[in-house]
């Protein structure tokens, strides 16, 4: 070495470690264990790192094939699925199920959690429609009738960066009776003291009231005061 370690004395040779170590970013030991191995061979060469891997007993084929058992019993707990696996290979006479025959209930867990498994068992569902059992949703049959109303809202749109007001517009779907009513929001603080104002003003008793899919209306204040009316 240039140092000279195997000349210098002990502390000196300790101050050589302590330098190394940090110009290396190795710790202490496994700098001596690099001295060492120079004194011995004369040379230091890198080691590529081998990491421990264990043989692997389940295959992929095994993984694929656990996913489609789970699928045809719709994802069964971890003993009864266990058990179905060794009936199809023991009752059943099942070649395929061999290794997956002696699978333990903490191992399936395991394979369960897999990549693998994830990816070929993984079941996609359509999203469900939501029903809101607040009112029916259809055309308003009024059959010559007044007080069936149509109700919309409309957006007056922002004048130079100032937000603009909502126009609640109330029609009679017999009569020509309207009622136009006016929020700075579209929230039920801001829409039920007004909507209330305005079916008051119709002559005739509400029988139906008819919107579309919007918060401001379908909601259980708005049918709560429909009832009242």
């Amino acid at each position: 070495m240039a140092q000279e370690y195997a000349s210098k004395a002990k502390k000196q040779r300790g101050a050589v470690r302590a330098y190394l170590s940090k110009v290396t970013g190795l710790s202490l030991p496994q700098m001596t264990r690099l001295i060492r191995q120079y004194h011995s061979d004369g040379a230091l060469e890198a080691v590529a790192y081998r990491r421990r891997r264990f043989p692997t007993r389940y295959t992929s084929r095994d993984v694929a094939l656990l996913a489609e058992v789970d699928r045809a019993h719709d994802w069964l707990n971890r003993p009864a699925t266990v058990h179905i696996l060794k009936r199809e290979y023991e009752q059943f006479g099942k070649p395929e199920h061999a290794r997956l025959a002696q699978i333990s209930v903490a191992h399936l867990y395991n394979l369960r959690g897999s990549a693998r498994y994830r990816k070929v068992s993984a079941r996609w569902e359509a999203t469900q429609p939501g029903g809101i059992p607040i009112g029916e949703r259809r055309k308003p049959d009024s059959r010559g009738r007044p007080g069936f109303l149509r109700v919309d809202t409309v957006h007056q749109g922002d004048w130079q960066g100032v937000k603009g007001v909502y126009h609640i517009n109330a029609v009679d779907a017999e009569t020509p009776w309207q009622v136009v009513g006016c929020v700075a929001r579209i929230t039920e603080q801001h829409v039920l003291p007004v909507l209330e104002a305005m079916l008051h003003q119709f002559p005739s008793r509400i029988l139906g009231f008819h919107s579309d899919n919007g918060s401001e209306f379908v909601n259980y204040d708005v049918a709560g005061m429909l009832k009242g009316c």
